[in-house]
């Protein structure tokens, strides 16, 4: 019976992931000549971008089988600019084979996804790459992976002559006492009922019974197991391929049970068609049912196809992943059938934090350039599109400059259009400090042109609680389409809070209600004028919301980024003042030997500064690891963001553009 195996590749960028995936599709069968990443020949890096830098911007699946054990191969970004890629792969994994250079070690991306791993409880392997490269020293790498990453690593082979066109890897097995020693002290750490029986009778203690606890427990994501070898040169893929077939846990399929899955990635057709690629988790997908996906929506599936889009599929089953044509809405992240309950599901990764306005070369290129953005917004939902309706002016959240760059060169090159970027700047948000209430009655007088009431009060929620809508009044009391068209306004309209930063972590409460029933002249038709309409709710809650807002008030909290910053320690004398310089709060400072480790917490809007300053104050000797923390609030004057609706917060102005009136 054929098993299939899920598996990511995942490392800090030119750790030689791509590499990689190229030796193991070779090492199959599948492909008849290994591509070069430097020559922009490998299968999975199809952008022309990608060729091009050398870099892996997209996620690309490829498939080969082994034995009995098909394994679905997902190469995905190692550049921080692309977490985002990552992000929705590791919802669909079985297991994930981490790549570290034996020359560059720990790299900051390798911890952050590391962190990631384990929180997910992904089972993992880990492979030292490049041992045949002039500075490879692997047993620095191992103690490294043992500091930094876990102390449960196990390495399960050595390397010989490191460093050279010749190394070569040696698998340990039970004839290696002290790798068996090794691993006997890691499993039993893990494993109570091992432990017990090591303690009863040490001397029954067999291979065969550490083998299937170090299976176990890889499978738990509790032991991480080390494989050693060089992509360029095959050496130690073989074994590599051994420990993931062996190890890592095979996909659990439940052909017979109800359609559950999710939209990991979006592609393209020769025709611009939209491909949803889709991890199945249960049941089965066949050609020409209809099919539901994300909230509410359902599509025919019209076509079928594998890991190899040329392949036609009547079905997906349980555990397999799908390319599947028809679901012409669908985007990044939608469940597929019934929503499956899942620790791995959602966001895993900090937001973007930076943002940019896009601005078309040419004025007549606005639609064109909309539409496309929309388009990549669907295959990427972390781009985050802002339409400032006011400036005609498009803005994207981005992760960085690299990012950047990759979109300008699709929308030319994908798109035919032609744009430039304003200067990025950072996303704050704003929070509510107090409690603050507003009510607008229909016939109170004239200041209010809607035929609607509408009362409000807003006030602050736990951090991390986003916006919630409760109801103060009855349910009944006016027709349901009215009373969400408030929330739904509600919400929309705080994304721009009194700064112009979105306001997350608020509960708003509807606390009147009332509008005029459906009306006519005598003996005619219906007539607006007389009746209330959910449009009237829609223009009249920006004005209510705003006016308790600024009475509540609003704190603006700007992202702070944890730091993990390593360099020798005689340049620590230089790197604390840069640190304060830059707005660091070092929490803690600790020296060994001839290095210094700085932890602590630093504005996001500075991180990029001080990438750029540290190779100069360390003599490229320092590195720098930063992740979102925390949203802390901004002292002294707190930054505005231009806004791109008419204003609530100006009646006069507002009311001129909404009713052409005051």
């Amino acid at each position: 019976m054929t098993t299939t195996v899920n598996l990511g590749i995942v490392a800090h960028v030119d750790a030689g992931k791509t590499s990689l995936t190229e030796r193991l599709l070779y090492a199959a069968g599948v492909i008849d000549r290994i591509g070069r990443v430097d020559d922009g020949t490998t299968r999975t890096d199809s952008l022309a971008l990608e060729r091009e830098r050398g870099i892996t911007i997209k996620s690309a699946v490829a498939c080969f089988d082994v034995g009995d054990v098909t394994v679905n191969l997902i190469d995905t970004p190692g550049h921080p600019d692309f977490i985002a890629e990552v992000e929705r792969v590791l919802s669909v994994l079985d297991g994930a084979v981490l790549v570290v250079s034996a020359v560059e070690g720990v790299q900051p991306q390798t911890r952050i996804l590391m962190r990631t791993l384990r929180r997910l409880r992904i089972p993992t392997v880990i492979f030292v790459n490049k041992i045949d490269r002039a500075g490879a020293r692997p047993g620095r790498v191992l103690r490294e992976l043992s500091e930094k990453l876990s102390p449960a690593v196990i390495d399960m082979a050595s390397a010989h002559e490191p460093g050279t066109r010749g190394a070569s890897v040696e698998t340990h097995d039970a004839s290696h006492g002290s790798f068996v020693s090794r691993l006997l002290e890691t499993l039993t750490q893990g494993d109570d009922a091992l432990l017990a029986e090591y303690v009863d009778d040490e001397t029954a203690m067999t291979y065969t019974r550490l083998r299937a606890s170090l299976a176990q427990q890889v499978r738990q994501a509790l032991v991480f197991p080390v494989f050693y070898g060089s992509a360029v040169t095959g050496v130690g893929v073989d074994e590599l391929v051994a420990g993931v077939t062996e190890l890592l846990p095979a996909a659990e399929a439940d052909a017979d049970g109800p359609v559950s899955g999710t939209v990991f990635a979006i592609e393209r057709g020769p025709g611009g068609e939209k491909i949803a690629c889709i991890r199945l988790f249960s049941g089965t997908v066949r050609v020409r049912e209809r099919l539901r996906f994300g909230a509410g929506r359902e599509a025919k599936v019209t076509a079928i196809t594998g890991t190899d889009a040329r392949a036609h599929r009547t079905a997906v089953t349980a555990g397999q992943i799908g390319r599947v044509w028809g679901l012409g809405e669908a985007r990044v992240g939608d469940a597929v059938g019934e929503t499956r309950s899942d620790h791995r599901r959602g966001q895993h990764f900090a937001p973007p934090t930076l943002e940019a306005v896009v601005v078309p070369s040419r004025h007549s290129d606005n639609a064109v350039l909309h539409a496309a953005l929309m388009q990549l917004a669907d295959q990427d939902p972390l781009i985050n599109l802002r339409l400032d309706g006011v400036r005609q002016e498009i803005l994207l959240s981005l992760y960085g400059e690299v990012q950047k760059e990759v979109i300008q060169t699709t929308l030319a090159a994908e798109f035919g259009v032609d744009v430039t970027f304003r200067e990025t700047t950072t996303v704050c948000i704003e929070r509510p400090v107090g409690i603050g209430e507003a009510v607008e009655f229909k016939d109170a007088d004239e200041t209010n042109p809607f035929l609607a009431t509408v009362g409000l009060r807003v006030e602050p929620a736990p951090v991390g609680n986003s916006v919630t809508f409760g109801l103060d009044v009855e349910l009944g009391s006016m027709p349901y389409a009215f009373i969400k068209a408030v929330e739904e306004t509600a919400r929309e309209s705080l994304q721009q809070g009194l700064y112009g930063w979105q306001v997350p972590d608020c509960i708003v409460t509807m606390t009147h209600s009332g509008y005029y029933a459906r009306q006519s002249h005598a003996h005619g038709t219906f007539d607006k004028s007389m009746s209330s309409t959910a449009g009237d709710f829609r223009r009249l809650t920006p004005l209510v919301l705003m006016t308790a807002l600024r009475q509540a008030g609003t704190r603006v909290c700007e992202p702070i980024h944890r730091f993990h910053l390593e360099c020798p320690a005689d340049a620590l004398g230089r790197v604390l003042p840069a640190l304060s310089k830059y707005g660091a709060i070092p929490q803690t400072t600790r020296t060994r030997r001839s290095s210094a480790v700085v932890e602590g917490e630093i504005p996001a809007a500075r991180v990029h500064a001080l990438q750029q300053r540290l190779p100069t104050l360390t003599h490229g000797a320092g590195m720098l690891e930063a992740e979102f923390g925390h949203y802390e609030a901004v002292r002294g004057a707190p930054p505005v963001r231009q806004r791109t609706d008419h204003n609530p917060l100006d009646r006069k102005e507002y009311l001129l553009h909404v009713v052409r009136r005051v």
